[in-house]
């Protein structure tokens, strides 16, 4: 009778209570409701397929609300011709409700940065995946005995990639769990509800959405490694294998 007592107060305080603590900023691709902290920035680094790379500066300008800017090519390393992004891609986002145990922090942001290569064909004009574009995140984070464990939803709406005819509204899903202070899992779902009308059905690499895992290394202060599993659900005509990728994060205070 005591081991079932134990189990349910286990249950009961890693579940029910939730508490006050930070949650990521995002997963692997996913926005979360997370900000970071005024005075902080933090700088990324993407490394793609096909030696693509996507850089990325971060910064907090107040404790609710951060701005950024992004640049990149879809094949930075090789030996084809260079090419680059048709241009940098921006991010805001802004806290409107903070976590409390009782209910989730929400976010509200713009992200019109993409993934892949970017399809410069008047039908499409769109990367292989495309941003969040304006979007609503929520977190829920709770303390386990192995560390923090967050779940994260959201809706977004791509107002700038639709050339393709789909306008339509998505969701995304993801989670994360410490297994130690230097270890994390993640995991997340993209559903790729704005892919699958017209040209881009034709285009797209992923068959019902983009499952993506990951497991990032924090292996000293403010720098994480994270090795990113993506598009698990791939399309087999279209390519052979998920996408292996490499994400450094450093971040720092001014």
């Amino acid at each position: 009778m005591k081991t079932f007592k134990y189990i349910l107060f286990f249950a009961y305080t890693t579940v029910v209570l939730g508490q006050d603590y930070p949650p990521p900023t995002d997963l692997i691709t996913i926005p979360t409701a997370g900000t970071l902290v005024r005075g902080s920035y933090a700088l990324d680094m993407r490394i793609q397929d096909a030696g693509g790379m996507i850089t990325s500066l971060q910064v907090g300008l107040t404790d609710r609300f951060q701005f950024g800017l992004s640049f990149g090519s879809p094949n930075l390393i090789g030996d084809d011709s260079l090419r680059w992004y048709p241009r940098p891609e921006a991010s805001l986002k802004y806290l409107l409700i903070d976590e409390k145990s009782s209910m989730p922090g929400i976010a509200l942001g713009i992200n019109t940065q993409g993934y892949g290569n970017f399809n410069e064909a008047d039908t499409l004009s769109r990367y292989d995946v495309k941003a969040y574009g304006a979007y609503l995140a929520a977190s829920k984070n709770w303390q386990t005995p192995l560390g923090n464990a967050g779940l994260h939803t959201g809706i977004n709406y791509n107002f700038i990639e639709n050339i393709d005819g789909d306008k339509d509204p998505n969701l995304f899903f993801g989670l994360d769990l410490e297994l130690n202070p230097e270890f994390s899992l993640l995991m997340e779902y993209n559903a790729a509800l704005n892919e699958n009308d017209m040209t881009a059905k034709t285009m797209s690499i992923s068959t019902g959405g983009y499952l993506n895992a990951a497991i990032r290394w924090t292996f000293v202060d403010h720098f994480h490694l994270e090795l990113d599993f993506n598009n698990l659900l791939f399309d087999e005509e279209k390519v052979d294998y998920f996408k292996r990728e490499l994400k450094i994060t450093y971040i720092e205070y001014f």
